[in-house]
Parts: C-alpha cells; structure tokens; sequence
C-alpha cells in the first residue's frame, strides 16, 4: 500500500467524484485536500470539463498552476503552463463543430455549440456563468443525442470514419479526437513531468474515467450514477477500490482506503 511518506500524485474526475453530481461541492474532502497540500502532493485534475472551468476551480481548491487533463484527455496543460491539445494532429473546436455539422443532415442531435447558455445552466444546474465557462472548449463536443439506438450506431460509425471518438460521460456524450482520452493524456503528462516518479492513485466514478483508472497505479472506482458500470481492463483487483459512497464522501473513502493519514 501507498502512503504519505512516498512520492505520490492523485488523479482525480471532478463532477461525481471530487464534486458532489448535484450540488458540485466537496465539502467532505476538504480534510484530505488539506493533507494533500501538507504533503506536497500533486492533485492533477482529469476531467471532462474546460480549461476555462477548471483553472477557476484550481485556485478555490489550492491547486493553482497544477497540470491538469481537460476535456476528457484532449486537452493537457503542463506544469510549466502550456496547453496542448492531444493527439498532436488534433482538430482545434471549431473544425470539429464543422464535422459535425455535416452530419446533422443523417442523425438528430444537438451540440454544446448550439445552444444558449441559460439553456446549458438548465440542463446542468450550473450558474450561467459556469455553463458559459464550459462552453469554451479547445477539443471537443458535448453532443444531446436526439436519435434512435439504431441510429446511434451508425453515428459512431460516421464519426469514425470523420477521425472522430467518442465516449460517454456522467450527464451528457462527448465527441472527441480519435486517439484521445484520458488515460492517453495521463500518460502523456505523466511521460513529460519533470522530477522523480510517482506513484499514482486515481480517482473517478464514470465509464470515461475507465482508461485513466487503467493507467494508475491504484485506483478508486467512486459509486456513481451512470446506468453504465465502470469496467476497467486491469487484473490486479487488490490495487482497486470499490467506494460504497457517492462523490466527495466516496472520494474521502478511497483515499481513506489505500494512505495511511499522519499520525
């Protein structure tokens, strides 16, 4: 088992894992943010949400200039701040908006681009401030499937075909570079991080937090709402932790779990 005294770093989803799914508050980790930042160890953010979300939300957890992974892994910011969208060959967002937009003729669906946002605060709960935060995206689609099962299919077909991926998040599906992802980022930031190695532990409740969990060396699947399980590839079960909590109280419980708090 891990513990404070090693070099570590924690990867962590935000909405349903760090953030409560409902009320995006993390007051029951706040103990442990704290331990982390006594310790110096790096809190890496992988997320589905924005850059524009998640630097904001660095600084009101006391992470500011922390690399983090956006985006679902097509974005990465370093530690010496750079931002680079992944695979190298990535289309920027609007050149992705345009693909899809070829498409809208074959399949019923609605992308983040489209809408308003007091329209995204609607669907989300988030103010409008923070829907307008999310709708500023380097990489990726947030996509509303409009469609039939059926046609769902052959959407995923059409956007492979397009040089496109796609994967499913907590609330909404999300259309991606092929070739990113998550655990691809982790890698990546993990590859070009400078100092000694770490030893990581992450943390994420969603089917899209099932490649960074894969990449990790102990991971914490956090109890979520998604009607699809988290199936991760990995065979070492006893560096995997099933939390019986949802959220912030299943993140406390997994770190609880594998780290040893200071005596």
């Amino acid at each position: 088992m891990p513990d404070l005294q090693h070099p570590l770093m924690v990867i962590t989803d935000l909405d349903g894992s760090l953030l409560d799914h409902h009320s995006y508050r993390w007051d029951a980790a706040t103990e442990w943010l704290t331990t982390l930042r006594e310790h110096a160890v790096p809190l890496v953010i992988c997320s589905s949400k924005t850059a524009a979300e998640i630097v904001p939300l660095q600084k009101k957890l006391g992470i500011a200039g922390s690399p983090f992974i956006a985006e679902n892994g097509a974005v990465v910011q370093t530690l010496d701040q750079q931002r680079i969208r992944l695979p190298d060959s990535a289309l920027s967002y609007e050149a992705l908006c345009e693909r899809l937009a070829g498409l809208k003729s074959h399949f019923r669906f609605t992308g983040f681009h489209d809408f308003s946002d007091p329209e995204v605060a609607a669907m989300t709960g988030l103010s409008e401030a923070d829907a307008a935060l999310s709708r500023q995206r380097d990489a990726s689609e947030v996509v509303v499937w409009r469609d039939s099962d059926e046609a769902f299919d052959r959407f995923h077909e059409a956007l492979h075909a397009e040089g496109l991926a796609l994967t499913q998040g907590g609330r909404f599906w999300h259309v991606m570079p092929a070739g990113s992802g998550k655990g691809e980022a982790l890698r990546w930031l993990l590859a070009h991080s400078p100092g000694e190695s770490r030893v990581t532990i992450g943390l994420g409740d969603g089917p899209n937090d099932a490649p960074m969990l894969d990449a990790v060396d102990y991971a914490v699947v956090i109890k979520g709402y998604s009607k699809t399980p988290v199936t991760l590839s990995r065979t070492d079960q006893q560096q995997v932790y099933h939390t019986a909590h949802h959220g912030p109280e299943g993140w406390r419980e997994g770190l609880d779990y594998f780290l040893t708090q200071p005596q």
